[in-house]
């Protein structure tokens, strides 16, 4: 799997624009704010189906137009695929598959698979739970439409459930009003627990090897799925979850909200046996996050046949010269983005792409 080429219209700063890529390393060249992780960001759209910066799609809209529109060009099993992502400035999204508009966001999953990186996702490791759960989600959605499809009805129901518990004061109402909504959400959330327990046993032993790797063999990486609920098989995951749910009734309605499930999971990531959420140096948050990223390709190859697209933002200036070349000498095999503002390529064979300042 591979990207031939993207086509930008009215893009944030893209009036209009082709850019071409090689299978292999493609090194994305220009000053800041010329518009580098603006392609990277287009790229991402079309392969997740939103943006890894905003929420509201009208921002990416190249100010002073109505729309803005991206089409990629893709081979995938030899065969040549387009993925077209149009909004407007109504915040409204269309997407369409050689041509075939999607009814679904769930459609374009597994189209083009991405691992993304930039100096964001270093608060993968220091920063609250919800990063880590995104990092699962992210990945899991992108290779089973079955967890993206119980992830979205499992958080539509949290939202209705808290609703539930901030609006019924009635004890007795509200218990008998969310039976049904528990069940359901004992149901979705078994599928979403077995599948990271699943995710996590395979990525840790990529990313042990990751790790180990950059960090020359000096530290050893674990990584565990944490959940109050033990791995078991679905059915008997959905009727624990059930019953922690029930449990939990009074402290829910007193705290008017959903204080058990998977929606406050986390990953419990240690560095010879320390916790590196609490205690990592910076660098080595950047080592552990980088591991899990590159832990990512393999995984995706494991499960698809088939290596994702890579995309680094801007990561090289927040590596030290010896990560540096692990990481490219890591990401070989497979396409790889990466933006920069200068790039010292002795000896290695990549695609130079130059972004100007007015594109």
């Amino acid at each position: 799997m591979y990207i031939e080429s993207v086509t930008l219209k009215n893009f944030r700063n893209y009036e209009k624009r082709t850019v071409e890529f090689k299978d292999g390393l493609n090194i994305v060249i220009g000053k800041n704010a010329s518009g580098k992780t603006n392609l990277i960001e287009s790229l991402y759209c079309a392969g997740i189906g939103k943006s890894p910066r905003t929420n509201k799609y009208k921002e990416m809209i190249k100010w002073g137009s109505d729309f803005a529109y991206i089409k990629v060009v893709l081979k995938k099993n030899k065969t040549t695929h387009t993925i077209e992502y149009s909004i407007d400035n109504q915040d409204k999204k269309r997407i369409a598959i050689d041509s075939i508009p999607l009814v679904k966001l769930s459609e374009i999953l597994g189209m083009l698979n991405i691992v993304f990186f930039s100096p964001d996702e270093m608060k993968l490791v220091k920063e609250s739970p919800v990063e880590r759960r995104r990092f699962m989600d992210i990945s899991l959605s992108q290779q089973n439409k079955n967890y993206f499809n119980a992830l979205s009805k499992y958080n539509n129901i949290i939202s209705q459930r808290n609703r539930l518990l901030k609006e019924q004061k009635d004890a007795k109402i509200l218990k008998e009003m969310l039976y049904g909504w528990d069940k359901q959400l004992a149901e979705y959330g078994a599928i979403i627990i077995s599948k990271r327990y699943e995710f996590i046993e395979k990525i840790k032993v990529f990313a042990q090897k990751m790790h180990c790797e950059i960090s020359e063999n000096k530290e050893n990486l674990s990584l565990e799925y944490e959940c109050d609920i033990e791995n078991s098989d679905k059915e008997t995951l959905s009727q624990k979850f059930f019953e922690k749910l029930y449990e939990n009734f009074e402290k829910d309605m007193s705290l008017q909200y959903t204080s058990f499930g998977c929606h406050r999971d986390d990953i419990a990531i240690k560095i010879n046996d320390i916790d590196a959420r609490k205690f990592a140096s910076q660098g080595q948050q950047r080592t552990v996050a980088l591991s899990l990223k590159l832990a990512e390709i393999y995984f995706f190859e494991s499960e698809t046949g088939e290596k994702p697209v890579l995309l680094l933002d801007d990561v090289l200036s927040e590596l030290d010269m010896g990560r540096r070349q692990k990481l490219i000498e890591l990401s070989t095999g497979l396409q790889t983005m990466i933006t920069c503002t200068d790039f010292d390529g002795k000896n290695i064979d990549y695609n130079q792409i130059n972004i100007g300042e007015n594109s």
